[in-house]
């Protein structure tokens, strides 16, 4: 099977305005957009546009939120990250079997939540959210130790940005493409829809190369120590407390996003606009805005260095989050959803690719699945606990207000980064 392993004379070829023309040229940057499509495919369905769904059928808002704990395994998801960096499945590859098991799995629970519908059964609904989530995160644990072994260090900002190309045009598909055919056809032929495009990254997998075996050896590794080394790894190279501190940056990073996430879908019904609205600028026109800021983060990060680039997206991370006052205020008018989602999205995509660039060089080689599964589990962890109760704060007191609280929850991330600001010299990034 053919393998594929990044060198330092590979490093070296990374530099500069060729370096970057280099870097998203590789065949392994085409790989990663066919693979950032299928990871960006099950996110919204059992995200934002599950949310719309359950909304839409009457659901009340508290309830939505407690639903959205049904995704909480791409949170967990490094609890079993060292199994899959430990055991390879008996076909395919390491990575690949794992990818496709995954993949296939997918499919199948996305047709099962088109055929069993909540009103139906809404606790056998979200148990089958659940196993799209679980399948999802399990996906993702693979396609991101794929992308951090298969290429140097130097191209992973590229392998990145076209990762979320892939992943942003998934959101088109789960997001718009998916409440344009809900108003048309209803429902459950939009998810057997979303279920069918499962098989594109499925072929991708199936055609795409094997990366070559780590430094340390499947052999060597026991299981204890699957668990216990990736984590004694991390603490030891960079001792207690600046670990912990790099934990604690990585995990409120994206906070100010993370708590609106799950009641966007509402508020913008209960703001006004119709779901052809949300599919047309939310799920259509932000998408293009959320690429065009991951390919400006791309370049940013492949041109400047890391610290300034975080300080940037750190901030308009949670600034952006005040536009979404503009809807508030001005409910139904498009101008205001047009620039609440043109500043949303342009920052989540530039911000998306600092952290990815980010928590992919503070990861060692030996146990790539599982250090970075816990960095991104981690960068998602307290939205997700936020986000699950958000229902009930907005009932207790209003978007306006929800949405200021969202803004200022930038600031213990701000004191921690400054904290950081000169150990950060002595990481890899």
């Amino acid at each position: 099977m053919t393998t594929s392993t990044p060198t330092t004379e590979d490093n070296n070829n990374y530099k500069g305005w060729r370096g970057i023309q280099r870097a998203f040229a590789t065949p392994s940057a085409l790989t990663l957009l066919f693979f950032g499509f299928g990871s960006g495919l099950p996110f919204l369905l059992v995200g934002g546009t599950l949310s719309t769904w359950l909304r839409d059928t009457g659901v009340a808002l508290s309830a939505i939120g407690l639903v959205s704990y049904a995704s909480f395994f791409y949170v967990l998801k490094f609890l079993w990250a060292p199994l899959i960096d430990r055991y390879p499945l008996p076909f395919l590859g390491r990575r690949k079997g794992w990818l496709i098991l995954s993949q296939v799995i997918l499919i199948i629970a996305l047709i099962a939540m088109a055929l069993f519908k909540p009103e139906s059964s809404l606790i056998l609904f979200v148990a089958l959210a659940g196993l799209v989530a679980f399948a999802g995160a399990t996906q993702d644990i693979v396609v991101d130790a794929y992308r951090i072994e298969i290429a140097p260090v130097k191209s992973q900002a590229a392998l990145a940005a076209t990762y979320i190309l892939g992943y942003r045009i998934a959101l088109i598909l789960s997001g718009a493409i998916a409440l344009y055919l809900a108003e048309l056809v209803g429902w459950t032929n939009a998810y057997l829809a979303m279920a069918a495009c499962m098989l594109l990254p499925l072929a991708a997998a199936l055609l795409s190369k094997e990366p070559a075996a780590n430094t340390l050896t499947i052999r060597e590794i026991r299981i204890r120590d699957a668990f216990i080394k990736p984590f004694q790894e991390f603490f030891s190279r960079n001792g207690v407390l600046l670990a912990l501190a790099l934990l604690a940056f990585v995990g409120l990073f994206k906070l100010p996003d993370q708590m609106i996430g799950v009641l966007a879908g509402p508020f913008y019904l209960d703001s006004g606009y119709t779901k052809a609205d949300i599919a047309t600028i939310s799920k259509l026109y932000g998408v293009w805005i959320g690429i065009a800021g991951a390919f400006l983060g791309g370049m940013c990060v492949a041109a400047f260095k890391i610290k300034p680039m975080l300080v940037i997206a750190t901030i308009t991370v949670s600034v952006s989050n005040l536009a979404f006052l503009l809807m508030a205020i001005h409910p139904s008018e498009a101008w205001a959803f047009f620039v609440a989602i043109s500043a949303d999205n342009l920052a989540q995509g530039f911000a998306g690719v600092v952290l990815v660039a980010f928590m992919s060089g503070l990861t060692d080689r030996n146990f790539t699945a599982t250090q970075y599964a816990l960095l991104v589990s981690l960068a998602n962890l307290p939205g997700k606990f936020i986000g699950g109760v958000s229902g009930y704060i907005v009932e207790a007191t209003s978007y306006q207000t929800f949405f200021i609280l969202s803004t200022l929850s930038v600031v213990p991330t701000l004191l921690l980064l400054a904290w950081l600001w000169k150990k950060l010299d002595n990481t890899p990034t």
